[in-house]
C-alpha cells in the first residue's frame, strides 16, 4: 500500500512539474519594443481650438424623436464646413438622413476596397448636477438653440460645454466620447489633403448623430446607403477599446491597448409577474412582488454559464505574460484549470463581462400606493450577449427562470445579436499595431471583446475586418468620466490620436499583409 501511495505521489509530482513546464514554455506574447522612431506631439493652437469649438456645441441626442433638439446639430454641421474648407473642397461630402455625415477621399486605384473610419457627434447630457447660477450661460443670449442646456454644472471643474483648454487638457462633454476622435479624423484627413497625397484606395469617414441612443437614424441609415451603392470595405475602424495605463486592468502589469475585434449583443426584456391585488391589510401568502423577487433572485444567482471564447483565449495569450504566475499557470493549462480560471474571472465585474452573457436588473414597477397590493409587477432585465450566445438562448434561459409563475415576457428597446469576430492576423489589424507602437513603444497590444455597443455593428455586413479602438492612453477614472462628470482629453492624447489616424491613412497600402 505504501509503495502504491509513493508511486501515486511521484506521478502527481511529475504531473505537476509537467504543468509547470508547460506554463514556462507557453507562447505568451512578449512586449515588443518598437524599432520605429516614436512620434513626439507638437502643440498646434489651430488644431486645439477647432476641437474646443466643437465641444461648445451641445449636440445632445435623445431617444425620443419628439424631444430631439436638432438646432445644435445644424450648428455643428455648419461649424465643420467653416473650419475645414480643404476637406469640403477636395472630398466628396454628403449627408444621409440630413444629419449623418459622409466624406470620401478618392483613391488612385478603384480596384481596391476602400477603408472606413467611424465616429459620432452626438453626446450624452452633462449630468444632473445643480446649477450654480441659472443666469450664467456658456453662450451668448442670442444663441437661443443652445441656452436651455448651456448651464454650468456644479460637479464639473470647467463647464461641460466650455471646451476649456487648461492644465494640458481640453475639457467638456464629448472630448473622449466621441468628438475628440471625430476631429482627430478630420485633422488627419486634412493633413493628407494639404500634403498633396492621394491614397491608393478610397478613404471614407462616416459620422453618426444618434449613436448614444442606438444609431438607428445615423449609422444604420448610412450603412443602408453604402449597401445601396454596392460598397464593401477592406476595413472598418470605430471606437471601442482604449489604451489602459498600467494598473488600470487588474492583474496586468503593463500598459495595454485593447483592440475590440467584436462586441457583445444586447437584449432587454420586460417581465410582468401576475398575482393577487387588493388591500395590504389582507395579503396573500405570496404577492406579485414576492414572486417577482424570486424570479429576480433566480436570474442573478443562476446566470448563463461562463466560457472562454476563442477571442478571449487570444486575449489571454497576449496579456498572460504580464500576469502573476498563478494566472499564467491557469491560462497555459486551461484544459485542466478552466473551471478555476472561470471561477476567478467571474468574481470581478470587469472580467466577468468578458466570459459570460451578463444579467443586469435595471428597472421595476409595482403598486402606486404603500397600502395597495399590485395585481401585476413588472421589471426589466438587460442582457449583454457573449459572441457564442444567441438571443434565442437567452429567451430559453429566462423562461426557465420564470417557470412556475404566471408571467408575460416582452422585449423592450432594440435587440441585437453579438457581432461577428474579426481576426487579428490581417493587414487591417497589423497596421493598427504599427501605428500604436510609433506612439507608445512599450506596451501590450491585444484583441479584446468590446462589452458596450458601438455604431460599428451596423456595418458588419460591409466588411470582414471591423476593429473598435480609440488610441488614447487613460486610467480607470478617466475612462469612467465619459458618461459622467469632468470629461476631458489630454492635449498629448489628442495630438497622438491625429497622428495615429494620419499614419494609417498614409501607409495602409505600404503595410505588408
Amino acid at each position: 500500500m505504501k509503495k502504491f501511495l509513493f508511486i501515486l505521489l511521484l506521478l502527481l509530482i511529475i504531473f505537476f512539474i509537467g504543468l509547470l513546464i508547460n506554463t514556462l514554455i507557453f507562447p505568451f506574447s512578449k512586449i515588443k519594443k518598437s524599432e520605429i522612431q516614436t512620434f513626439s506631439a507638437v502643440t498646434n493652437d489651430t488644431v486645439l481650438s477647432r476641437l474646443a469649438g466643437g465641444i461648445k456645441i451641445p449636440s445632445i441626442s435623445n431617444s425620443d424623436p419628439k424631444l430631439f433638439a436638432y438646432p445644435p446639430f445644424d450648428l455643428f454641421k455648419t461649424y465643420l464646413a467653416n473650419n475645414y474648407p480643404l476637406i469640403y473642397q477636395h472630398l466628396e461630402c454628403y449627408t444621409v438622413h440630413s444629419y449623418g455625415l459622409v466624406f470620401r477621399l478618392k483613391g488612385s486605384n478603384s480596384n481596391l476596397l476602400p477603408i472606413l473610419f467611424l465616429s459620432h457627434y452626438d453626446v450624452v447630457p452633462p449630468g444632473s448636477a445643480e446649477i450654480k447660477n441659472k443666469d450664467e450661460r456658456l453662450f451668448r443670449p442670442s444663441d437661443k438653440a443652445l441656452a436651455p442646456v448651456a448651464t454650468i454644472a456644479e460637479d464639473w471643474d470647467y463647464p461641460p460645454f466650455s471646451g476649456a483648454v487648461a492644465d494640458g487638457r481640453i475639457y467638456g462633454r464629448g472630448t473622449l466620447d466621441m468628438k475628440g476622435m471625430l476631429f482627430a479624423l478630420l485633422e488627419a484627413t486634412e493633413k493628407i489633403v494639404s500634403e498633396g497625397q492621394q491614397p491608393q484606395r478610397d478613404i471614407y469617414l462616416a459620422f453618426g448623430f444618434d449613436e448614444e441612443v442606438d444609431g438607428e437614424l445615423g449609422a444604420a441609415e448610412i450603412a443602408v446607403d453604402f449597401k445601396r451603392k454596392g460598397l464593401r470595405f477592406e476595413a472598418v475602424y470605430d471606437e471601442g477599446g482604449l489604451i489602459m495605463e498600467k494598473g488600470s486592468v487588474k492583474g496586468i502589469d503593463s500598459d495595454v491597448a485593447l483592440i475590440g475585434c467584436a462586441e457583445k449583443g444586447f437584449l432587454s426584456l420586460k417581465i410582468k409577474v401576475k398575482g393577487l391585488g387588493g388591500h395590504s391589510s389582507m395579503p396573500p401568502a405570496e404577492t406579485a412582488m414576492g414572486k417577482a423577487a424570486v424570479i429576480m433572485q433566480r436570474l442573478e444567482k443562476h446566470q448563463m454559464k461562463p466560457k472562454v471564447t476563442p477571442l478571449i483565449q487570444r486575449f489571454f495569450q497576449q496579456v498572460g505574460g504580464s500576469m502573476p504566475l498563478l494566472s499564467r499557470f491557469a491560462i497555459a493549462n486551461r484544459w485542466l484549470m478552466e473551471p478555476l480560471l472561470l471561477n476567478q474571472l467571474t468574481k470581478n465585474h470587469s472580467t466577468n463581462a468578458l466570459v459570460r452573457t451578463t444579467t443586469a436588473l435595471t428597472m421595476m414597477k409595482g403598486s402606486d400606493a404603500a397600502n395597495v397590493l399590485a395585481p401585476e409587477v413588472e421589471f426589466i432585465v438587460n442582457f449583454r450577449l457573449l459572441p457564442e450566445n444567441t438571443i434565442q438562448e437567452v429567451y430559453a434561459h429566462v423562461k426557465n427562470a420564470t417557470s412556475g409563475f404566471d408571467v408575460e415576457i416582452e422585449q423592450v428597446d432594440n435587440a441585437r445579436e453579438a457581432s461577428k469576430v474579426s481576426l487579428n492576423n490581417t493587414k487591417a489589424y497589423q497596421i493598427m499595431e504599427t501605428s500604436i507602437r510609433r506612439l507608445y513603444p512599450n506596451l501590450i497590444i491585444t484583441p479584446y471583446l468590446t462589452v458596450g455597443g458601438t455604431d460599428a455593428i451596423k456595418y458588419q455586413d460591409l466588411s470582414e475586418n471591423i476593429y473598435r479602438f480609440m488610441p488614447v492612453k487613460i486610467n480607470h477614472s478617466e475612462q469612467q468620466s465619459m458618461h459622467s462628470t469632468n470629461e476631458y482629453i489630454s492635449i498629448e492624447n489628442y495630438l497622438k490620436m491625429i497622428e495615429y489616424f494620419h499614419y494609417i491613412m498614409r501607409n495602409y497600402d505600404k503595410q505588408s499583409p
